[in-house]
């Protein structure tokens, strides 16, 4: 799909990877729909696009698990911009680091309501809008955890696969149609995921965890370059792509590594 003139409907854009993401398509030519729960945040990617024009950019802070306020988003986008191009669900958040037997239903239900949840409320919401264009796109967020389970993470996990196995529906479903339909498993990001999750993790000291994250800025060309191209997987990072490739050839084995890089952080 052309991005160019083209309106996307951007969550999660108040910061790190959806801030990144809506400041690359506003540089290529689109036109976005900054979704968010902080309205501070998304004044600040208001003030970092610069260069864009007052018409580009919309801000509509929200929150995805109100069924109310993600169905009146696509009258208020149309309002806007005068149509619905595209849709990209990068709003996530993590649970505190412990395990299942630890985590409460609370936590739980937060992670679930705004990961799965979240996603599901607006997919419903601008699926009728998309199919109707000549040319759309619907890019869904999963995470590594999804591929292979992180001891501390399990409900955070389990809220991606539940995004992937969606996701993976959808491109069933709408192979008939106009809508490219992309399923994105990021690796370890730089952001502030952790701070805006409510969740304190501690990695100092280590080096190898902080050497092997993908700027922000990176992963948010390669989703917008999958808006573009409708690829409909794309693995980032090299700890994605090893992990993949481990887990379909040595499951056990992926499963029992990942447990015990793990141990660390569980009991720190």
């Amino acid at each position: 799909m052309r991005l160019n003139g083209k309106v996307i409907v951007v969550t999660g854009a108040g910061n790190g990877i959806g801030r990144e993401v809506a400041l690359e398509l506003l540089r290529r030519g689109a036109r976005v729909a900054a979704v968010d729960r902080s309205q501070d945040g998304l004044m600040a990617t208001a003030a970092l696009a610069t260069g864009a024009s007052s018409h580009s950019l919309s801000l509509h802070p929200i929150d995805l698990t109100d069924r109310a306020q993600v169905d009146a988003l696509p009258a208020a986008v149309i309002e806007w911009h005068g149509q619905v191009d595209g849709l990209a669900n990068i709003a996530g958040i993590i649970q505190p680091f412990v395990p299942i037997l630890e985590l409460s239903h609370e936590d739980i239900d937060r992670v679930m309501s705004v990961n799965f949840g979240g996603t599901v409320n607006t997919v419903k919401a601008f699926l009728p809008l998309l199919v109707e264009r000549p040319e759309a796109a619907l890019l869904n967020v999963s995470s590594m955890g999804a591929i292979v389970p992180v001891p501390g993470q399990g409900a955070y996990g389990a809220s991606k696969a539940a995004v992937a196995l969606l996701t993976e529906t959808l491109f069933a479903e709408l192979q008939d149609s106009p809508v490219a339909v992309t399923l994105v498993y990021p690796g370890a990001t730089g952001t502030n995921i952790a701070e805006n999750s409510g969740v304190t993790i501690d990695f100092a000291g280590d080096a190898t965890a902080a050497a092997s994250m993908t700027p922000a800025s990176e992963v948010g060309r390669i989703i917008v370059e999958a808006l573009a191209s409708g690829q409909p997987r794309v693995l980032n990072g090299k700890d994605t792509r090893m992990l993949d490739r481990m887990s379909r050839l040595m499951p056990t084995k992926a499963v029992t590594v990942v447990a015990k890089r793990m141990q660390a952080y569980l009991h720190h």
